[in-house]
């Protein structure tokens, strides 16, 4: 049996790990590592066009099958590519190896053609960040990298040299059993008898939740029955927390609605679940505040807290619920529901009046009928901007459904390459793209590479020719627009030149037909929507100062653009509330 380059074994050992791809553009120092997966079976290499896709692809997968993925770029220009990839997957806690390919060992720090630093450029970006010097340190390496990525949640970045990769790998190295996943942390006892005596001693609770109430529904359900506690959700928490919940009284933050403001600053606790929500305009100065965070590091960063509790929420919960005390009274948790319902009444008719003849196409007229039409187990990816808006008013959760975007770093174009990376894990599965004309065009050479693989990836373009929430942000800050309108192509067009489906949507009659015929379609689709740029109203009392980068921080009601089927799950919940 031949022996083994550096670069196969690099190779087995991420298989070893349960990775089934690896994402990234070809090139010179890469190369060994390319073709090692060339010659193992238990691997595939994803060819795309440009490094960031490659990140942002590994990072949906990796949030999609809670498992590690992975991604790579050649030395230099090559893996400076992945970094912004990254960021979002680190802040996302997506498990990523990246490796970042680098110039021959003999010149680094000499100045050498495409020399770059990686072990500095990705510090920030990642839990460990190392280079392979010699052929004895990768085995115990790379398995350290793997570790921290799933371990603690988000990036290793791993730099290897070309002439390492291509060196024999040492015959009698370290290899250990790998951690695929990761524990529960159960809070201790001294924590939770805190808490319950707090939660006894309240008349008032809310649970506002996050993303780490992932594999928690039923749990939280039960809490906020035994306390009879409003539950609102940030965006991330939306498709963990929001469906089969009759306490739901919306999302609170810039694309807040409902009751969730209200609910979260009138208690006497507020006990935060799983969530880094990162507005602390939008939280109370003036109630007691409980934090239950997996991650110790999160614990207080956004609000001065009565109780920090590190544990898991689901493994807290379960200790939790059975010691507080029952309560009987629900007249704050009605009282919230109906202000819920009151709430959204208010505005679920912005895009139902004169639908049929509003040219351009009203933007949440596009994601109500999406929404409709879409599968029961439909990942969404979302672009970050007004599309971001769209989804948290529009797509109905129901614990089958997955939503992911750039929801912690909001960096632009990440909706296409996400939904790369969500389709490889399932090519069954429907995924479909709401992508911006600004963040599509950004990535746009990654059409191609649906079309090269056939992804049948449906993209569903709400183009209104600006940057809408740039826009926005001017608008209130005082500032006329500037910088912020595209002048577009028909991108139907373009991806029909592709060798994809396209079809371009004007008025809103063609809109369902178009979307069904895209959705029937087997292979790649894009569904050119020319929707209306000036669809927000922007409540009159929002001044200047209140804009602070994607957060209008000072208000607890801050667009009047419709619920969708929210309205109707809140008259649902208000039917449970008793009658006097």
């Amino acid at each position: 049996m031949a022996k083994q380059n550096v670069s196969e074994q690099f190779v087995d050992i991420l298989v070893r790990a349960g990775v089934k791809r690896l994402y990234g553009v070809v090139g010179d120092s890469l190369n060994p590592v390319v073709d090692a997966i060339r010659r193992n079976a238990g691997i595939e290499w994803v060819q795309v066009r440009h490094e960031e896709t490659a990140a942002f692809a590994a990072g949906a997968e990796a949030q999609i099958t809670g498992t590690l993925a992975a991604c790579a770029g050649s030395c230099g220009p090559g893996n400076l590519h992945l970094i912004n990839g990254l960021y979002d997957a680190h802040r996302s806690m997506a498990p990523v190896l990246a490796l970042a390919s680098h110039i021959p060992s003999s010149e680094i720090g000499l100045g050498y053609f495409q020399e770059t630093h990686p072990e500095l450029l990705f510090q920030e970006c990642s839990h460990y960040n190392e280079m392979i010097s010699n052929p004895q340190q990768m085995p115990r390496l790379l398995q350290t990298a793997i570790q921290h990525a799933i371990g603690r949640g988000g990036v290793s970045v791993v730099s290897m040299p070309g002439d390492i990769a291509s060196q024999p790998a040492p015959e009698k190295s370290i290899e250990h059993a790998l951690v695929t996943s990761r524990p529960s942390v159960k809070p201790g006892d001294e924590e939770i008898d805190k808490l319950c005596r707090m939660i006894d001693k309240a008349r008032r609770v809310t649970l506002f939740c996050g993303s780490g109430t992932a594999g928690a529904h039923a749990e939280v359900m039960e809490f906020a029955e035994r306390v009879k506690a409003p539950v609102g959700h940030a965006l991330r928490g939306k498709e963990w927390i929001q469906y089969d919940n009759p306490y739901d009284v919306g999302m609170s933050g810039l694309l807040g609605y409902g009751a969730a403001y209200e609910a979260t600053n009138e208690c006497d606790l507020l006990i935060l679940l799983g969530t880094d929500f990162p507005y602390n305009a939008f939280l109370p100065t003036d109630v007691k505040i409980v934090q239950v965070d997996v991650r110790p590091e999160h614990l207080g960063r956004r609000s001065k807290l009565d109780l920090a509790v590190w544990g898991d929420v689901r493994e807290t919960l379960r200790a939790l619920t059975p010691r507080v005390k029952v309560k009987t009274d629900r007249k704050f948790l009605d009282r919230m529901l109906k202000k819920h319902a009151d709430a959204l009444e208010g505005v679920v008719k912005a895009y139902t009046r004169k639908v049929e003849k509003h040219v351009p196409i009203h933007p949440e007229y596009v994601a109500s009928v999406l929404d409709e039409l879409a599968d029961e187990d439909a990942v969404f990816t979302v672009d970050t901007g007004m599309c971001n808006v769209w989804a948290a008013r529009y797509l109905t959760p129901n614990g089958k459904r997955r939503v992911i975007g750039s929801f912690s770093h909001g960096s632009m174009a990440n909706a296409l390459p996400q939904a790369i990376g969500a389709q490889f894990t399932d090519r069954n599965r429907q995924v479909v793209s709401m992508s911006g004309d600004g963040g599509f065009t950004m990535l746009m050479g990654d059409f191609l590479t649906l079309v090269q693989y056939n992804l049948p990836v449906k993209v569903v373009l709400f183009n209104n020719s600006s940057l809408g929430m740039v826009e926005l942000e001017m608008l209130v800050a005082g500032l006329p627009s500037f910088g912020t309108t595209n002048k577009n192509p028909d991108f139907a067009a373009i991806a029909r030149a592709a060798g994809a489906y396209g079809v371009r949507v004007e008025k809103p009659k063609q809109l369902e037909g178009a979307l069904k015929d895209a959705f029937r379609h087997k292979g790649p689709a894009l569904v050119d929507v020319v929707t209306d740029p000036n669809a927000l109203s922007i409540p009159p009392k929002i001044s200047a100062d209140m804009v602070t980068g994607f957060a209008l921080s000072a208000s607890k009601i801050v667009l009047d653009g419709g619920v969708g089927r929210m309205l109707q799950m809140a008259r649902s919940n208000l039917r449970n509330v008793p009658r006097p």
